[in-house]
């Protein structure tokens, strides 16, 4: 298949795979994350006791539905194109929290709930601390969301859809490794383009030979942003990683802040789209909602410059607000947008 064109008739857009997530977001200053020895811009995995000490010592925070290929999913939804999410959350609150805010904007929800004994671990949950500088740096508890199996994936929802689409940081749950390759073996018999996006500079380091290898032999598109896509190739040089990332992948979507995003195909076009002017408050989620506005406008059979001008909008809407989900109908803004 030419993953330069989506394939034809197909009911879904895109299946998005990942974390389910509920975010709790704050804001906080430099002194925080020094208290708790964090890395500003990072995300780190955290345990039990760490989550409920830096959840005591956080300011008050609000409560939002996340998780990176989740946030995806829920913008394509907002473009008003067709998304479906495949991902894990416990018989609790939390989980019924998120089952009904990603329902709730469009997006098909069917993974099973975890119930019983197992449910114990919780729905996840992501405690991000917004600096002054909109940095969001981030703490993970996974709970249930790193139980993904290979019978939560229905070949027959991957079959029908343009694209699977995988976030990098399902690779921090090894049992999940195995059902990334369900889908991505589902997807390659189905004609399904294969979407990849390696989530997190610190996520690459955890996985680099993985990322490396999943990357020549099954993404047909990749999505990163520069400080991610020089790790992975382990140079400081961006124009170097992106020579690099061409003989990998069919289409590599390389975002730059407010440099814009540039885009590299494997046929050796290169396209360049500026970033779309915004107030920034808060970049948590810029890089999940850029994948949405480029996957909406691929699937629908646009160029790339188009595809990445819905990237932009996309994330210039999201970092203008606290949280990682728009807030506006990204169609409506497109319509005024174009």
């Amino acid at each position: 298949m030419n993953a330069l064109q989506p394939p034809d008739g197909r009911s879904v857009d895109v299946v998005c795979m990942g974390m389910a997530i509920v975010d709790v977001l704050t804001h906080a200053d430099d002194a925080f994350l020094d208290r708790h020895s964090m890395v500003k811009g990072s995300m780190d995995l955290i345990d039990t006791e760490r989550a409920l000490r830096i959840y005591g010592d956080m300011p008050p925070a609000i409560e939002i539905s996340g998780g990176s290929a989740a946030n995806t999913a829920v913008g394509i939804a907002s473009f008003g194109r067709r998304s479906a999410f495949i991902g894990k959350v416990a018989d609790d609150e939390l989980g019924e929290v998120f089952a009904h805010d990603i329902s709730a904007a469009g997006v098909t929800y069917l993974t099973p709930t975890v119930s019983g004994p197992a449910a114990a671990a919780g729905t996840a949950r992501c405690l991000i601390l917004v600096t002054p500088d909109a940095q969001r740096t981030m703490n993970t508890y996974l709970g249930v969301a790193a139980s993904l199996r290979r019978e939560d994936v229905d070949p027959a929802l991957i079959a029908a859809a343009s694209v699977v689409y995988v976030e990098g940081y399902l690779w921090d749950d090894p049992g999940a490794i195995e059902v990334i390759g369900v889908a991505i073996d589902a997807a390659h018999q189905a004609g399904t383009a294969v979407a990849f996006t390696l989530s997190d500079g610190f996520c690459v380091d955890r996985h680099r030979d993985a990322f490396l290898e999943l990357i020549s032999a099954d993404v047909d598109i990749l999505f990163a942003n520069e400080v991610e896509i020089c790790s992975l190739y382990e140079t400081s040089d961006f124009e170097e990683a992106v020579a690099r990332v061409s003989d990998h992948v069919r289409i590599a979507c390389l975002t730059r802040s407010e440099l814009g995003s540039v885009i590299i195909t494997s046929e050796g076009e290169r396209v360049s789209v500026p970033a779309v002017p915004a107030d920034l408050v808060d970049t948590t989620g810029a890089g999940d909602l850029y994948a949405s506005g480029f996957l909406s406008g691929w699937s629908a059979g646009l160029a790339l410059d188009e595809c990445g001008s819905m990237g932009s909008l996309a994330a210039g809407e999201v970092i203008s607000h606290l949280g990682a989900r728009p807030q506006s109908p990204l169609s409506e803004l497109w319509k005024d947008h174009r």
